[in-house]
């Protein structure tokens, strides 16, 4: 049996997702191995096929050559997969969704009329079919390879829908908002980081996006009770991962809230 022909394809990001792939190191050669990569710019190969059997997506949609060509990417593709946050949930670039993109593009760049872009960023699953969906900013490498080796298999990756909250329990780390009143993302984020700034005593950011069952409200209510100003929430929620709408919808009514205790 041959290996699956894979393509990696980049659209608005900052390639920390890529280069979680060429930092997978010691596994990159049993990868390179399991995997027919023809597309790759990243790394190298730049073999541009009608088909590949497997496509990973990093980055977001912002501009309408991006629209037009993530649908070449969908047709040329058995399956495709989104990796980081900008692919999953439109990156840390959604901030403009909410924004006076004329404003800032006035602002920044001598010509702004030679700027062509969209109003919103968004992710790829609001333009075409996503067959599976990697979180993180950037993805996690235990997660990646794990998810490469299913595949390979022919087998789906085990899903996951649980907060950090549980990888922390794993750890065995205090949970630093209940003990410490430290601001912290873990009871609405998605896991696959292992709880990595919690376990050096410091708040989760919420790169993995939210959780299945992500309940913002009760997170505030949790944090007026520690002492954490209702800005801060706002500052937590609207980072990687901003354009969620678990996160968009909390930070909306968390603002709601903070009002009618003005």
């Amino acid at each position: 049996m041959s290996a699956p022909t894979v393509a990696v394809w980049k659209f608005a990001s900052c390639d920390g997702c890529q280069l979680t792939i060429i930092d997978c190191e010691d596994e990159l050669l049993a990868i390179a191995a399991a995997l027919d990569l023809r597309l790759f710019l990243e790394a190298g190969p730049s073999e541009l096929l009608d088909h590949y059997d497997i496509s990973l997506v990093e980055g977001s949609i912002t501009t309408a050559h991006d629209a037009e060509r993530i649908r070449d990417v969908r047709e040329r593709s058995g399956l495709l997969v989104t990796i980081g946050a900008c692919a999953t949930a439109g990156g840390v670039q959604a901030l403009r969704n909410s924004a006076d993109v004329a404003g800032y593009t006035a602002a920044v760049y001598a010509r702004p009329d030679w700027i062509e872009t969209l109003a919103t960023s968004t992710p790829i699953a609001d333009h075409v079919q996503v067959d599976l969906e990697l979180r993180g900013c950037p993805i996690s490498k235990e997660v990646l390879l794990s998810t490469i080796t299913a595949l390979v298999a022919g087998r789906r990756p085990a899903p996951t829908g649980h907060s950090v909250c549980v990888e922390c329990k794993a750890a065995g780390n205090t949970c630093v908002l209940v003990a410490h009143g430290t601001a912290c993302l873990g009871p609405v984020t998605h896991a696959g980081c292992a709880a990595l700034c919690p376990s050096f005593q410091r708040g989760c950011f919420g790169c993995f996006g939210p959780s299945e069952s992500a309940d913002v409200d009760a997170l505030h209510t949790a944090w007026r009770a520690a002492g954490i100003a209702d800005a801060d929430l706002l500052r937590a929620l609207r980072t990687f991962n901003v354009a969620a709408p678990e996160f968009a919808g909390g930070a909306q009514r968390v603002q709601l809230r903070a009002k009618e205790h003005a």
